[in-house]
């Protein structure tokens, strides 16, 4: 399987040394660690803010690379697809997977052993069980009155 993410040429564990705010954009898409988790459609009780994960993805994610097929222009297809920026995590790393690299270095947390950025293998993702691949359903094949039957608990 090919890494569609650039991770050549950066700078060792770049991750530690500078503030989220301070990476440029290569370094802030290398962070993504390819599990496909946060292209799944959520479900969010208005009372709580509760987020529930549901296995029912986003039309453009591929489930075998666990990458979006169109992501330079993905907005043109799905507008309301959410492009995290350091300067808006705040707002969104509720939301986003417990294992994800932004969600994590924004707690102060390090990365886990499998992020590709440490083991320098986009594979380890998925052998460590922790991506979506082969678990998702796209979601022209369920209604959105139909999501709450596909809730599922976050693979780490």
């Amino acid at each position: 399987m090919t890494d569609h993410i650039d991770r050549k040429g950066l700078a060792p564990r770049f991750w530690e040394k500078k503030p989220l705010t301070k990476l440029n954009d290569k370094e802030w898409e290398a962070l993504c660690d390819g599990c496909g988790k946060c292209c799944l459609n959520k479900l969010e009780d208005e009372e709580t803010g509760e987020v529930a994960l549901t296995c029912v993805s986003c039309r453009l994610l591929d489930d075998e690379s666990c990458l979006c097929s169109n992501y330079e222009i993905r907005h043109q297809f799905v507008p309301e697809c959410i492009v995290l920026r350091p300067d808006n995590i705040d707002e969104h790393a509720y939301w986003m997977p417990e294992t994800c690299a932004y969600r994590l270095l924004w707690q102060g947390k390090p990365l886990y052993d499998w992020h590709p950025l440490i083991s320098g293998d986009p594979e380890t993702v998925h052998a460590a069980g922790v991506s979506m691949r082969g678990r998702t359903v796209p979601e022209f094949e369920v209604g959105e009155d139909d999501w709450e039957d596909y809730i599922i608990e976050e693979p780490t």
